[in-house]
C-alpha cells in the first residue's frame, strides 16, 4: 500500500472514531398538547437519531422478564416507585445497545433534579452529556382548547377540562425546578410552541445546531 493511502486510511479511522465518540442527545420538555411528540419525530427524522422512552423501555424490560425488568416489576407490584438508578440502569443499557446511534431524545425523563443528575453522570462515563434541553412552551389555554379538541375527536375520557387541569399541574410543579437546573447548566432552550408548524420545527433546529 502507498504512503498516501495509508495516511488517507488513518484519517478516515480518525473521521469515523469522532463520529462515534460524538453524539447529539437532546432531552425534550412539552405539556400534554404541546406537540412535544410531533416536533420529536421530525428531530428523529431530521437528525437521524434514537427516541428512549423510559415508559417503552420500563415496559420492555419487564415484558422480557430481564433482571432489571423482574426487580422494577417487583416495585411496582409493591405500589412503589421504580428507583432512579434502576431506571438510569435500564436507560444505559438501551444506550449502549445503539452502538452506531447519532444520539439520542430522551423522552419522559428526566422529571426530578436528581434523575438529571444521574442521567449526567451515566453520560459522562461514557464520554457524552446531553447537548440541549428544548422546552416547547404552549400557554395554558392553547393547551386547554387542544386537549379538549383532541379528547372530542379521539373519544379519550382522560381528555376533560378537570382531568386536564390536573395534568398540566402536576406537569408544571414537575418541570419547573428542572428548567431552572438546565439553565444553570447552560443548556436550556426556550421554544416558541404555537405558530405554524414549520416555525416552529425551525426554531427547533436552530436550538440544536447551536448546540452541536
Amino acid at each position: 500500500m502507498d504512503s498516501w493511502q495509508v495516511i488517507v486510511n488513518c484519517q478516515l479511522s480518525i473521521v469515523n472514531l469522532k463520529s462515534l465518540l460524538f453524539m447529539l442527545n437532546i432531552v425534550i420538555f412539552g405539556a400534554p398538547g404541546s406537540g412535544k411528540g410531533t416536533q420529536s419525530e421530525l428531530i428523529i427524522k431530521e437528525y437521524g437519531l434514537d427516541h428512549i422512552s423510559t415508559g417503552d423501555v420500563l415496559r420492555s424490560e419487564m415484558k422480557n422478564e430481564t433482571e432489571l425488568g423482574k426487580i422494577a416489576k417487583d416495585y411496582i407490584e409493591k405500589g412503589q416507585l421504580v428507583p432512579d438508578e434502576l431506571i438510569v440502569d435500564m436507560l444505559a443499557k438501551v444506550l449502549d445497545s445503539k452502538v452506531n446511534s447519532k444520539g439520542v431524545i430522551f423522552d419522559g425523563f428526566p422529571r426530578t433534579i436528581a434523575q438529571a443528575e444521574a442521567l449526567k453522570k451515566m453520560l459522562a462515563e461514557r464520554g457524552q452529556s446531553v447537548n440541549v434541553m428544548l422546552d416547547l412552551d404552549v400557554p395554558e389555554d392553547e393547551l386547554m382548547k387542544r386537549l379538549i379538541k383532541r379528547g372530542q375527536e379521539s373519544g379519550r375520557a382522560d381528555d376533560n377540562e378537570e382531568t386536564i387541569k390536573k395534568r398540566l399541574t402536576v406537569y408544571h410543579s414537575q418541570t419547573a425546578p428542572l428548567i431552572d437546573w438546565y439553565k444553570n447548566e447552560k443548556l436550556y432552550a426556550h421554544i416558541k410552541g404555537i405558530g405554524e408548524l414549520d416555525t416552529i420545527t425551525a426554531d427547533v433546529c436552530k436550538a440544536i445546531d447551536a448546540a452541536k
